[in-house]
């Protein structure tokens, strides 16, 4: 179904459809409707942003970039865009550029557990010697969506790292009450009691 943009439809409209497309998983036909958009007003910021966040779920991260970056350059306190390239940064292991943008987003949004988990995963994972700082910002996330999967189990990787194998796994156990079925928690969990076993038999 093509949805070209007339005289008839507000743009915001047209939006609208592409979002319902892609909360439906159709990624590509709201990639579609935003170009369309884009043909008529090539300064739609919202186009650009929708077209990222789309590629953003698609892995295609080249493709977002560009369009995110476009979007940021016509709307820079647009908190989602910060949002969005700061995640994009993390995922391309991009850490400093990935906490420059989450400290806007943290800025224009302040509290957000999203924003928050992004942010703090990303200053664990910087060279800066920021750490303890993720770690904090992580239990804070935590504190605000203490059912939110992502955000135990970015703090069960980083406890995990840190060899803190008992907040390790208790922040595992309480995803995995949440999402029994998850493969990746019981490997964890097992990963965890393999190190257990270990320290044990050098202790022995």
């Amino acid at each position: 179904m093509s949805y070209s943009p007339s005289t008839t439809v507000v743009p915001i409209e047209f939006l609208e459809i592409a979002k319902s497309a892609r909360l439906e998983g159709n990624y590509y036909e709201a990639i579609k409707i935003c170009e369309e958009i884009l043909v008529e007003d090539l300064g739609c910021a919202d186009a650009y942003e929708e077209i990222g966040e789309n590629y953003l779920l698609l892995k295609e991260f080249n493709k977002a970039k560009l369009a995110l970056k476009k979007c940021y350059s016509l709307n820079p306190k647009n908190p989602n865009v910060n949002y969005l390239l700061g995640f994009l940064y993390s995922v391309l292991q991009n850490w400093e550029r990935s906490v420059e943008m989450l400290e806007k987003a943290n800025t224009y949004i302040p509290h957000h557990p999203e924003i928050l988990r992004c942010l703090g995963w990303s200053l664990y994972h910087n060279k800066r010697k920021t750490q303890g700082l993720g770690l904090a910002i992580l239990e804070r996330a935590r504190q605000l969506a203490p059912k939110d999967i992502l955000i135990l189990c970015d703090l069960g990787l980083c406890y995990l790292t840190e060899k803190k194998l008992n907040e390790s796994e208790c922040r595992f156990k309480e995803a995995q009450i949440l999402d029994p079925q998850n493969p990746k928690i019981t490997e964890c969990l097992n990963v965890i009691e393999e190190l257990r076993q270990k320290i044990k038999g050098v202790l022995l």
